[in-house]
């Protein structure tokens, strides 16, 4: 952020945290090495929250499982109800009866939020919207996701649909070592349907360095949430902010948690290395604040009965401006064959040629065997601002699924990856030795 120094960033950072405690349930938040699973920094992190549209991360975890199983297929044509047209906003503005495709849908959640393409998944996979729900629930539980209940795809207002930060950050961190093929889709611009383009609304996929998602979301109950993943020079971290009283305020205290994340600070947090995000202890989680004073509070024993929170943001502080640096966005425009070629597994982005070289090198040394029968490659990506980053590939993989195989298992060897599919937009491409 510009014009402020690492260390005042540091102390805003831990001044957010603090005012928080200070008046419980304010905001909540959690930040993960997505790497290693440990948590780096939180507070709150247990308490129970309206997920608001962070649901959708849920819903699109079902459905990755869905293409992966074969239920369905990305270029799936499927059939949109009177159910899925009559969601309330955000939404694409989907016709009943009309025609949709999977990918399509779940491009729509993600760049939009669209509630309609968010009900047209559920049912395409669960046959009913409740049906749907009930197997979100049980999926988020053995996920280990105890404080989390589902009673809709969408994440429109429902008093008994909760959830807390930890669940959040863990179904991310699940997101990217089960579905590395789909993880990618996060970090999609834009995408095109019925003629039409249809930009992003996340601002921290188009503003913060490094960045790759993932979900925004927004009721009257639950306040502004965000869920967002970032990998600067290999360091790949997962952070979740639940409550912020404004749109900006949201951002503004993810780029800052971010920063703290990124940088040698990360050593303040109160959480060591023996913490990991799937055995950090839960316990109750509570019941949730009414968070905005807007909406209809609904009256019943699942909600906490405070009065709503006040902007904790003005005791702290001033709010750092946000970041101008912008990563480059994939935008997909037409559905993705299942027998596409020359899929490939990222091992990172690089400020320099030489550091994907050498990750290239190593990965040669211990990960061969994983990654056969890829060759190693290097790719030049250009930023809106003309900054360059270098990306570790490993290219060659004849379908998203034999890529998505082989990251996964480096995921689950502590490597991080995802799966990326080579465009015209490389601007440079050198073989690694």
């Amino acid at each position: 952020m510009t014009n402020v120094k690492p260390l005042q960033r540091i102390f805003v950072t831990l001044c957010l945290f603090s005012a928080s405690e200070l008046s419980h349930a304010r905001h909540a938040a959690i930040v993960v090495d997505a790497n290693t699973g440990n948590v780096i920094q939180q507070v709150d992190a247990n308490q129970a929250w309206y997920p608001a549209s962070l649901t959708k991360v849920m819903t699109l975890y079902m459905a990755f499982d869905a293409l992966r199983n074969g239920q369905l297929h990305l270029d799936d044509m499927v059939t949109i109800s009177g159910h899925a047209a009559h969601q309330k906003p955000s939404k694409l503005g989907l016709k009943a009866w009309d025609r949709i495709s999977v990918e399509d849908a779940i491009l729509a959640v993600i760049t939009r939020s669209a509630n309609d393409a968010a009900v047209v998944l559920a049912e395409a996979i669960g046959g009913s919207e409740d049906r749907f729900a009930s197997k979100m629930t049980r999926q988020a539980h053995e996920l280990n996701m105890s404080n989390s209940n589902f009673m809709n795809a969408t994440g429109l207002p429902h008093d008994r649909q909760v959830t807390t930060a930890h669940d959040m950050a863990l179904i991310a961190y699940h997101v990217q070592r089960d579905f590395p093929e789909y993880y990618r889709l996060f970090s999609t611009h834009s995408f095109y349907y019925d003629g039409r383009e249809y930009r992003s609304t996340n601002k921290f996929v188009a503003s913060y360095p490094g960045a790759e998602g993932m979900k925004t979301g927004y009721t009257c109950g639950s306040g502004h949430n965000l869920i967002a993943t970032a990998q600067q020079n290999g360091k790949r971290l997962i952070g979740v902010v639940l409550g912020g009283m404004t749109s900006g305020e949201r951002y503004d205290l993810m780029y800052d948690l971010m920063d703290t994340g990124f940088s040698q600070s990360s050593r303040y947090g109160q959480y060591g290395a023996d913490t990991h995000i799937k055995t950090m202890t839960t316990g109750y989680a509570g019941s949730p604040p009414y968070q905005l004073d807007c909406g209809n509070k609904p009256e019943s024993t699942y909600v906490y009965k405070s009065a709503p929170a006040k902007d904790w943001s003005t005791k702290t502080a001033s709010v750092l401006a946000s970041q101008t640096v912008v990563r480059k966005s994939h935008t997909l425009t037409t559905p993705v064959s299942r027998n596409s070629q020359e899929w490939s597994v990222d091992l990172g982005a690089f400020l320099t040629q030489t550091a994907a070289e050498s990750t290239n090198r190593k990965a040669s040394l211990q990960l061969a065997q994983t990654l056969n029968p890829a060759r190693p490659v290097v790719v030049k990506h250009q930023m809106f601002n003309r900054e360059s980053r270098w990306h570790a590939l490993w290219t060659g993989f004849d379908s998203i699924y034999a890529a998505g195989d082989a990251c996964k298992a480096l995921w689950q060897r502590n490597v991080q990856c995802t799966v990326s599919r080579p465009e015209s937009s490389i601007t440079q491409r050198t073989a690694s030795r």
